[in-house]
């Protein structure tokens, strides 16, 4: 079977073929709940495997399926939108099912006989690290692969699990298609295959289980690899980094939560010195406004650029140089707002937001943390700019689709 042959629609027990709207109905629906669990998940370290299932019954983990194997085929601005809602419960939970959801952009690009198998699990959850760490020796049939890849977001719980590699030939490493130095392929491993390392002890993102996780001597039959030069199907959910499309729907939920949270605060307080009801205090007044303003700026650019770019790889338009980084810029921007508001905030709230029992000062720690991840670092806006200008790019892959 191809993208371009038709399945039957994916179904429920409970009701037909999951729309675009359902699936974002059901992420607002879980929102509360995930928000209720959001200082467990953080003390766990890993999201519970009930949290998991709800996540799942929402339809968030087959988003990126095409309509062609009966998926709903989320566009990037609504993928955006279903991460953007369950971010605003719990930020883990969001992260999770932002990569968990790769499970139909990268079987777009595998074997026809292993996607049959997929299919049999629509919600079918994929985690790893693509970037080729590990190291993958060619022999009949396809791969030994041993590595160790950090950052394993939700790998505590995943059906699937890639890992990036090397591919070695007598001992050598493949030189790479085009030009490029190495051979780069991503590995799939079933769960049962895959060993985890307890190295997640972090700042903030504490419930996204991001583990290090490894195989030793692991046979990986050639049709369980691939790379993102060869897709199947056409379309914008074929393009090379199509997995990144709603990234910026965890940032952006994360501060509209903060927001929320010190708006129902205002409502209660007064200022200590003067008995003045914020709700009429000049300085709480202005940092509300700047704070939705910031907010409202950085969510029309991630949204505004998503639909750009859907609508351009879907007619085959090329992009002008511009067009080609905006959606990145938006991305990065996204992140560096979110994590300026919810500071904004924490100084508005005073020494309360110090707490742990203050989410402030969750959201704060998760916002940090996830600011360091490479997706919404410097060197992307460097890369930007390089682009623009004709120099060297820094970014270790393509602006292409966030760009």
């Amino acid at each position: 079977m191809t993208t371009t042959e038709t399945a039957a629609p994916v179904t429920t027990r409970e009701e037909g073929p999951l729309t675009p709207q359902t699936i974002l109905d059901r992420a607002r629906a879980a929102a509360p709940l995930l928000r209720e669990r959001s200082e467990e998940i953080a003390n766990t370290r890993h999201l519970p495997q009930d949290v998991v299932e709800l996540l799942r019954g929402t339809g968030v983990f087959r988003i990126g399926m095409p309509r062609a194997w009966g998926g709903p085929e989320l566009t990037f601005a609504q993928q955006a939108e279903v991460i953007e809602a369950l971010s605003y419960g719990d930020a883990a939970a969001g992260w999770c099912a932002m990569i968990g959801m790769d499970t139909w952009i990268y079987a777009g690009y595998l074997d026809e006989s292993l996607v049959e198998e997929m299919l049999t699990r629509p919600d079918a959850i994929t985690a790893g690290l693509i970037f080729p760490v590990g190291r993958a020796d060619r022999v009949p049939g396809g791969y030994r692969v041993t590595g160790r890849w950090p950052f394993g977001s939700g790998v505590t719980h995943a059906d699937w699990v890639v890992g990036g590699c090397v591919v070695h030939s007598d001992g050598k490493p493949e030189p790479g298609a085009h030009g490029a130095p190495v051979n780069w392929r991503l590995m799939l491993f079933r769960q049962e295959e895959v060993g985890t390392i307890d190295t997640w002890h972090t700042t903030g993102l504490a419930g996204s289980g991001s583990r290090d996780y490894e195989v030793t001597d692991l046979f990986v039959p050639e049709k369980r690899s691939f790379d993102f030069t060869t897709p199947r199907g056409t379309g914008p959910l074929s393009a090379p980094d199509a997995f990144l499309g709603n990234v910026s729907g965890v940032p952006l939920g994360i501060a509209r939560a903060a927001l929320d949270h010190v708006r129902e605060l205002a409502a209660g307080r007064t200022e200590k010195a003067t008995g003045e009801p914020w709700a009429q205090t000049y300085r709480v007044q202005t940092a509300i406004g700047e704070s939705e303003m910031r907010l409202a700026a950085a969510r029309y650019a991630v949204y505004g650029t998503l639909r750009d770019l859907w609508d351009r790889l879907e007619s085959g338009t090329p992009p002008t140089p511009d067009q080609q980084v905006s959606s990145a810029l938006a991305r990065v921007n996204a992140f560096r707002t979110a994590r300026t508001v919810v500071s904004r905030l924490s100084d508005l709230v005073g020494t309360a937001s110090i707490y742990r029992s203050s989410p402030l000062d969750r959201w704060m720690r998760d916002l940090h943390t996830m600011c360091q991840h490479i997706l919404a670092q410097e060197q992307i806006v460097q890369s930007a700019g390089a682009h623009l200008l004709g120099g060297t790019p820094h970014a270790p892959f393509p602006l292409g689709l966030k760009g």
